[in-house]
């Protein structure tokens, strides 16, 4: 057990309950074997499909439609539900956990017989991203071993902690980075060495490929040398695995330790890219020529020569059909967070010149995933359905860790990851 030699006492942050963990000094990552719950290798490509929370309930159904192995029917389960009924209704966490169980007692599954490591190989137009799939510890999410840069709305938190209850599973991996590792990356070429137990491109064109660890002692002890993992994608799932755990432990209900760890693929910081993340806003408050009056007042303007940024520090306007670049100010505040691109559009356009104080919160304005692209920013100023919008430079992946070292908080909607993890391919049960 991961939490029984009394070495480190601390105090679950959500119930009053402490646990207890092993905690070698400095502290180091815990890596866990777990027995994968996992499609045949025939049917994997139909079972996986695109995690929860990049598509809506109407999305999911079209996906899923003539599909009855799509893992949406788990992860999305109000999709076999009367149209119009609530995501959040008691019946869908029900329908959920039915459904994982149908699933799991199904010829279309395999129950792994002993705990394994995965290596999850990516391909996305051209470009590869390898990490290692396994499990990692609610305590080091809670200790901060596991470093967060995001803040988590406890409504998510709550809609993700039910599912994790209902299905006694973790239906879905988060994506966690780290600082690149020599001993790492060597267990990864080696179980890349042997045969996948699953290949396949996704309809989307992703291609997705899956190893065994063959020494997984060996993967188990390099992440033992690793001091910090950090949160790329799944800030919601990591929380919810954490509020699950308490509420088993306080609840007397678990019969093994596994309700302790969550599913993760761990990706070296080299491997990992990010797209940005851009923005929207719905009236501008202002005609546009006084709109660029203002904004050149306060920084350089002009003509863009793409609908892109191409250096750190830029950004392209678009409004009443044209683009224009600027460069942004150097932030006047005194944190790592508040030099991010995003912090400093903020600081110098948002807040003074448009009057957005809260851009998490402020209905004036929206967040587009990097992943639609520039074209998408042109169509929606260009129907009307936006006044303005930015075109942001990517966050670095080395911003992300040095904003989480640093104890602190992106602005929301910093990072778009891509490729996404498919969902489905190897659930942890508990």
């Amino acid at each position: 057990m991961p939490f029984d030699n009394g070495d480190t006492r601390y105090r679950d942050p959500y119930i009053g309950v402490s646990r207890t963990k092993i905690t070698p000094d400095p502290p180091m990552a815990i890596l866990h074997p777990f027995r994968a719950l996992r499609p045949r290798p025939d049917l994997a490509e139909r079972v996986a499909s695109v995690p929860y929370d990049v598509i809506n309930t109407e999305e999911a159904r079209a996906l899923a439609d003539g599909n009855p192995h799509s893992f949406l029917h788990i992860i999305r389960p109000e999709i076999d539900l009367p149209v119009g009924t609530d995501e959040h209704d008691d019946a869908v966490y029900t329908l959920g956990a039915a459904n994982l169980a149908a699933y799991s007692a199904s010829d279309a599954a395999i129950q792994e017989a002993e705990p394994s490591l995965y290596v999850y190989r990516l391909i996305m137009n051209g470009r590869s991203q390898t990490g290692v799939y396994g499990c990692v510890s609610v305590a080091d999410y809670d200790d901060d071993t596991i470093l967060k840069h995001e803040k988590t709305r406890p409504d998510k938190e709550a809609d993700r902690t039910r599912h994790i209850l209902a299905q006694r599973a973790h239906a879905e991996p988060v994506m966690l980075t780290f600082r690149d590792s020599p001993a790492v990356a060597a267990g990864i070429q080696r179980a890349m060495a042997g045969t996948p137990l699953y290949d396949f491109t996704a309809p989307d064109g992703i291609r997705h490929t899956i190893w065994r660890v063959s020494d997984t002692d060996a993967m188990v002890e390099a992440f033992a040398h690793i001091p910090n993992l950090y949160v790329a994608d799944g800030h919601h799932r990591c929380k919810a695995a954490s509020l699950a755990a308490a509420e088993v432990e306080a609840s007397g209900g678990a019969t093994t330790d596994e309700h302790y760890y969550f599913p993760a693929v761990l990706f070296p910081m080299g491997e990992m890219a990010i797209l940005p993340y851009n923005r929207i806003v719905y009236r501008l408050g202002m005609t546009p020529p006084a709109f660029l009056e203002k904004l050149a007042a306060a920084m350089p303007l002009r003509p863009a020569r793409g609908n892109t940024p191409r250096h750190p520090g830029d950004i392209c306007v678009y409004l009443a059909s044209s683009w224009h670049e600027a460069t942004l100010p150097v932030s006047t505040r005194a944190t790592v967070a508040d030099t991010l691109d995003v912090a400093r559009l903020a600081e110098h356009i948002l807040e003074p010149i448009l009057g957005i104080g809260d851009p998490r919160t402020d209905p004036n304005m929206y967040f587009v995933g990097g992943i639609r692209g520039a074209a998408e920013l042109e169509r929606l100023v260009d129907t009307g359905k936006a006044a303005l919008a930015f075109s942001m430079y990517p966050t670095s992946v080395a911003e992300l860790l040095a904003v989480s070292d640093a104890g602190l908080l992106m602005p929301p909607k910093s990072t778009w990851f891509e490729p996404k993890l498919r969902s489905g391919l190897l659930v942890h049960s508990f």
